[in-house]
């Protein structure tokens, strides 16, 4: 979902369901030990995502965890390459060929960037190599991006609390329009198994 954002917490490692709700610090320690209890991979970076639905904290959850992860670690925000209000699903090509693959191979990823303001897509963003890449956006998780993930992290809080984090960090730009993705989502998760197949499933709540 797009332009800037914002929102994260502790719960089991399971995937089995969500603890009580933590803040980003703690949600970013929790991720970060799981992560370290993952092998190396024998090429590419150890890629984490961070998935859930709109408002549910995976950005502000990903700027708690990146210093945790050394300076060897990145970060890609899928707002940069959703492909307009109806690219969740057409996201995940992208991600995976563009990125995911070739940083696989020992290559940079790119993709394009869209460019919201003119609503088409805009420069390439490179993707250098990294140790750790967290990739962070709804769809990071899916099945087709699975085999290059070390580690799926699930996000959820309530609807009207996301909702509310949503406008808040967007603006009003993105009220008309939170139906519309919320919609995506449901099918999306739903076709996916996305929370039953995370490692781990945090209260952002």
């Amino acid at each position: 979902m797009p332009p800037p954002a914002a929102g994260p917490s502790d719960g089991p490692s399971d995937g089995s369901g969500a603890g009580s709700a933590a803040g980003p610090g703690d949600a970013a320690r929790a991720v970060a030990r799981a992560l370290a209890r993952r092998p190396e991979r024998e090429s590419g970076p150890r890629v984490v995502a961070l998935d859930g639905p709109s408002g549910s904290g995976k950005t502000s959850l990903a700027a708690a965890l990146l210093p945790l992860l050394g300076p060897g670690a990145r970060v890609l925000h899928l707002d940069d390459l959703y492909p307009g209000w109806d690219g969740l699903d057409p996201v995940v090509p992208l991600l995976v060929s563009g990125v995911l693959e070739p940083l696989a191979a020992g290559r940079p990823g790119a993709a394009p960037r869209w460019d919201w303001a003119r609503d088409r897509p805009g420069e390439p963003l490179v993707v250098p190599a990294a140790d750790v890449l967290v990739v962070e956006g709804a769809g990071s998780g899916s099945r087709a991006c699975a085999p290059h993930l070390a580690l799926l992290v699930w996000l959820e809080t309530p609807a009207a609390l996301r909702r509310a984090r949503a406008l808040a960090r967007d603006g009003e730009a993105y009220r008309p329009h939170w139906q519309r993705w919320a919609a995506q989502e449901r099918r999306h998760f739903a076709r996916e198994g996305t929370r039953e197949r995370a490692d781990l499933v945090l209260d952002t709540g």
